[in-house]
């Protein structure tokens, strides 16, 4: 990875010698280059209005292929561009957990955009996934260059919070099913084949009955949501099994790459381990968590002991953080709550990636700072990371869009009804998702607490 200047007059130095253009002949009014280490893509329609979105990307892999995004996905891009709204995006100068270049890079382009184009006449910034906490910081950074957002299914907990998330359900993991393994936690040495590792065990664990018990407990603690398959229809909140097969997808065909994997990135990145678990009572976060009844129905279905389960966690050894590492942690990023435009919302309720509690953590931070009335928040209920339809996306905008326009938010129009509504007016070709026609489906939901909540200020590991 390339270094990255550690000041803002430095970045926007490298900015301004540094910059390279490519006017597309296709186009006039589409711009693509790079600033410094980082790729943009701009894109300003014939008779621009002034209003400019700018999109921060989801997570990239450590070493994956990083490109310039300007909005997500093709359907979005002809809507914003046919409505004469302009669009920009960049990669980032580096991949894995890369607020601290996300940052530094979405302002350095809308310098160029400024330069190059003209200064909008407001800004609304939104993203997906890792590009939804982006969004939130970059207005917490910067709120004087922004007219509103719209972070979509965002990691909106924060960095510590999350991290701390994933290393409890390692931490359970390892000690109920993979003690006296090489399996690590934190400071992992090779995440290819820790990760291997953890597959391997989770194979094994999830053939028998009680292994399953231990991965539901295991899910449990960081309330993974029952429901993996976006084609599919919720399973009863009463048929625990499926549920729990679930859960258990989630894990070995999602988190389980950021927690015995993806880590390492962040530890290298943060010059340490940056979570901690020295402070978590477990039985306490089962007696929280929405499955609580699911885990103890499949432990007394395998005649499995679940307090003796919870008292091996409760008596385990614990992990300390870095402490300078967790400053990084914080700084990239913990939320403050603090907003001075508005702010929309969107989350699936199955999302087992980035889990809807975290609209609970932003909603109680906002609430903390007394801005709740600059905040709302919606919901699809679907299964999946992210997995929303371009109607629902756009029937969103439109309502963020028309915030900014009367000055005040239409609650009606924010009903699951008025946007359901609103997305089935659109094309048909836009309500769908994975090439099937899909119904909108907004809907009424209340998302749980955060597990393990950090709200910015909380006193980090000495």
């Amino acid at each position: 990875m390339r270094r990255v200047a550690l000041l803002v007059v430095l970045v926007l130095a490298v900015a301004c010698s540094s910059t390279t253009v490519t006017n597309q002949e296709s186009d006039p009014h589409s711009f693509t280059g790079t600033i410094g280490a980082a790729a943009y893509r701009v894109e300003v329609p014939a008779g621009w209005n002034g209003t400019l979105f700018l999109y921060s990307h989801g997570y990239v892999a450590p070493g994956g292929n990083n490109d310039a995004v300007a909005a997500p996905g093709v359907d979005a891009t002809a809507w914003l561009l046919g409505h004469h709204f302009a669009i920009a995006g960049s990669s980032y100068s580096s991949t894995g957990w890369a607020l601290e270049d996300a940052f530094k890079d979405q302002i350095a382009l809308l310098d160029f955009f400024d330069r190059r184009v003209a200064k909008p006449k407001r800004v609304i910034a939104w993203g997906h996934s890792l590009g939804g906490i982006v969004t939130a910081g970059l207005i917490q950074l910067y709120p004087e260059r922004f007219a509103a957002a719209m972070p979509m299914c965002g990691v909106l907990s924060g960095g510590i919070a999350t991290w701390n998330e994933e290393l409890d359900s390692a931490y359970a993991f390892r000690t109920l099913l993979a003690r006296g393994s090489a399996l690590q936690l934190v400071h992992i040495t090779d995440p290819a084949a820790n990760l291997q590792l953890a597959l391997q065990i989770f194979g094994q664990a999830a053939a028998t009955p009680s292994g399953r018990a231990r991965l539901a407990l295991v899910g449990a603690l960081i309330d993974l949501p029952g429901w993996f398959d976006p084609r599919l229809p919720e399973p009863d909140p009463n048929d625990f099994v499926a549920r729990a097969a679930a859960q258990a997808s989630w894990e070995s065909r999602v988190d389980f790459s950021f927690a015995f994997g993806y880590r390492a990135e962040l530890e290298q990145r943060a010059g340490g381990n940056p979570s901690w678990n020295t402070d978590v009572d477990y039985r306490h976060q089962l007696s929280i968590s929405p499955d609580r009844e699911e885990v103890a129905a499949l432990y007394l279905a395998a005649g499995l002991d679940l307090q003796a389960d919870l008292g091996a966690l409760d008596t385990g050894e614990r992990i300390h953080a870095d402490p300078a590492a967790a400053q990084y942690l914080d700084r990239n990023i913990s939320l403050d709550g603090r907003l001075s435009i508005p702010v929309l919302t969107m989350h699936t309720t199955g999302d087992g990636l980035v889990i809807p509690p975290n609209e609970s953590a932003y909603a109680g931070a906002v609430a903390a700072a007394g801005d709740s009335g600059l905040l709302r928040q919606t919901f699809v209920h679907r299964a999946g990371h992210c997995s929303f339809t371009p109607a629902e996306t756009i029937a969103a905008t439109q309502v963020l869009i028309k915030r900014l326009d009367t000055g005040h938010w239409d609650d009606a129009a924010l009903t699951p009804a008025a946007l359901n509504a609103g997305a089935q007016s659109l094309d048909s070709s836009l309500n769908a998702f994975f090439g099937a026609a899909t119904l909108p489906a907004f809907t009424d939901f209340s998302p749980s607490p955060f597990p393990r909540p950090f709200a910015k200020g909380s006193r980090l590991p000495a």
